[in-house]
């Protein structure tokens, strides 16, 4: 899975679609860093997949990465630019 493009879609506000766990999900990426566990993780906000709202993901886990073409305008509400799940930041908004 390529940082760079992930930090592009992040850059750009782009949406993307991925399969995690079996299932195919659309989120809004903010955030990429690696967790405690040096884990590469995304953090974004899900709009389908399964319920709306925040997720990481691990990016070992994560496959088929899509942009969409479509843009989401701002952050979501419970952005925390220095998430303290995140040991080292890769790019975020």
């Amino acid at each position: 899975m390529s940082q760079q493009r992930i930090c592009d879609a992040i850059n750009q506000k782009s949406v993307i679609t991925f399969t995690y766990k079996n299932q195919i999900r659309t989120a809004e990426p903010h955030i990429l860093g690696y967790d405690r566990d040096r884990d590469l993780t995304l953090s974004a906000w899900q709009t389908s997949g399964s319920r709306p709202g925040w997720r990481d993901f691990h990016l070992t886990k994560l496959t088929g990465l899509s942009i969409t073409g479509q843009n989401f305008s701002h952050a979501r509400d419970g952005y925390n630019p220095n998430d303290s799940t995140l040991s080292q930041i890769v790019c975020r908004l």
